[in-house]
């Protein structure tokens, strides 16, 4: 049997992990004295509590001890488990001690060099293929194949929180808050960067954001696509309307919608929306 692993930057949400049976492990988001495993805290808590404080929640990787009780319940089947890019956490190392100490005979533990569902996009083909009966070294392969093609990118209307984890400096920060500019952040090789900025109110940089992405979706693989978020309050009709105008193209079988967990949440803020799929070359 191959048993397919995340951990929870994934952002996949229970109703498709709980389709595609797929475990996640969880990541640790810590807001001041206290620390939660990742989905222990809606998004809406951990935005008040930041709020409050004025302070943005830390993330770490996940606890070796979580890791290797989840690894030692599949240590006689065949595991493939996925973390968020190396560049961004040590949850991929966590994993490797996590799967020697519970005596796992064969594990292929991929580093996606991505984040959320560019992560996702990754489990749910790794998923589809055990469905197909393919085995786990054929289905590694093939992953190592797709990853490279993962297209990430995420407008957000605040660099403030990003400030408050050290990603960018106070002046920029200042400068793009006040000029209303909604940097479109894009990862590559690992890491994220700014390739855009729009300005105005999230709803028309979300439209904008569409519209450019539209000619690299056209030669996207059919499967699926993501529409992922922190959208809240008047803005959070956007989810729904990026997900109408994705179905009207009539390019993806699947266009699915999910909410970002905490450690994502925790660094890029409210009022964030990504498009994520995977290029068809």
């Amino acid at each position: 049997m191959v048993k397919i692993i995340a951990d929870s930057t994934c952002d996949l949400g229970a109703e498709l992990t709980q389709r595609y049976d797929i475990d996640i492990l969880p990541l640790r988001v810590t807001l001041g004295d206290r620390s939660v495993r990742d989905g222990e805290l809606t998004q809406s808590e951990l935005f008040a509590w930041a709020d409050k404080n004025a302070a943005t929640p830390k993330t770490a990787a996940p606890s070796l001890e979580d890791a290797a009780e989840l690894f030692s319940k599949y240590r006689d089947d065949d595991i493939i488990a996925f973390s968020i890019s190396g560049e961004m956490s040590t949850s991929n190392n966590v994993m490797h001690i996590a799967a020697k100490e519970a005596g796992c005979g064969s594990v292929h533990i991929i580093d996606s060099r991505n984040l959320s569902t560019g992560i996702g996009l990754l489990v749910l083909k790794a998923a589809d293929m055990a469905a197909e009966g393919m085995g786990a070294d054929e289905i590694a392969a093939e992953i190592e194949r797709l990853r490279p093609r993962v297209r990430a990118s995420f407008v957000i209307d605040t660099l403030t929180y990003l400030q408050r984890g050290g990603r960018c400096s106070p002046l920029t920060a200042l400068a793009a808050n006040l000029l209303s500019l909604k940097p479109k952040i894009v990862v590559e090789d690992g890491k994220m960067d700014v390739s855009k900025k729009y300005r105005g109110k999230i709803g028309r940089v979300v439209d904008g954001y569409v519209t450019d992405l539209m000619p690299d979706l056209e030669h996207a693989d059919k499967t699926r696509v993501f529409v992922t978020h922190t959208l809240v309050g008047d803005a959070l009709p956007t989810a729904a309307e990026t997900c109408r105008r994705l179905s009207e193209t009539g390019l993806f079988r699947e266009v699915l919608e999910t909410r970002a967990g905490g450690v994502i949440s925790s660094h890029c803020g409210p009022n964030t929306l990504g498009v994520l799929f995977i290029a068809d070359n």
